[in-house]
């Protein structure tokens, strides 16, 4: 990897991951959306729409979170050229195998973090310091998907941060966890009246969150913590009674 300062990887990192998602995001808004009329004009009725104002609040956050991102993919950089993170390029170095393992073990990690960091979140003390922000969408897009309070966003990519010094991974499965994590968020923040019926509510909905699942949890603040699986919040019961997925 080309040795640059922590500044250009600042740069260089704050451009890529705004940017995407500012395509990411976009795209899944302008395909499901209708961004060239009033929002009021969907098919949510007025008073259950998200307003301007409210996409607006969640892309200032999100930019703010990008460069927080960035700062910390910066750091992950530079730690590597120092050779003091576990991160690693030589494919043959834990096998092929390892490729596919290593990035299930790390959504596993990442799941069980975010579903206990988002747990204590909504703490009453710490909820307006660390989460209030992401919950001004009542009724989220797909820019909702990226907008962290900062400080939220730094816990969050200390995850990231800490994981390339404890396992071994590629950085292919590093962009591979990185990539589901964006469309993930996206798609979870994806309206109800947006998808047919049949998508959020078919088994897979027992097992893996989606936008039926997260839609609850920005409705009701005290079910649905978790990222990408149901098992926490099954587990520890917090998952909505009225929440029954179909097949």
């Amino acid at each position: 990897m080309i040795d640059r300062s922590f500044g250009f990887y600042g740069l260089a990192f704050f451009g890529i991951i705004g940017l995407r998602y500012f395509l990411m995001a976009g795209g899944a808004y302008c395909f499901f959306y209708q961004p060239f009329k009033s929002i009021e004009s969907a098919s949510l009725p007025k008073s259950l729409s998200p307003t301007w104002q409210a996409i607006k609040h969640d892309i200032q956050l999100s930019i703010i979170s990008s460069a927080i991102f960035a700062i910390a993919a910066a750091s992950i950089v530079t730690a590597y050229n120092l050779g003091i993170t576990r991160l690693y390029s030589d494919g043959d170095r834990y096998g092929f195998w390892y490729l596919g393992a290593s990035y299930i073990i790390v959504l596993i990690l990442q799941d069980t973090y975010f579903y206990f960091t988002h747990r204590l979140f909504h703490h009453p003390l710490l909820f307006p310091w660390l989460h209030q922000g992401h919950h001004q969408s009542r009724y989220p897009t797909p820019w909702t998907s990226f907008a962290f309070d900062p400080l939220e966003a730094i816990v969050q990519s200390l995850f990231l941060m800490a994981i390339a010094f404890i396992i071994p991974l590629h950085f292919i499965t590093l962009i591979a966890v990185l990539t589901t994590m964006t469309i993930w968020a996206i798609v979870n923040h994806l309206g109800l009246d947006r998808l047919p019926l049949t998508f959020p509510h078919h088994w897979l909905g027992n097992w893996f969150i989606g936008p039926a699942h997260h839609s609850i949890h920005h409705l009701k603040y005290t079910k649905h913590y978790g990222l990408y699986f149901t098992f926490w919040d099954k587990f520890l019961n917090t998952e909505d009674l009225n929440y029954s997925p179909k097949a």
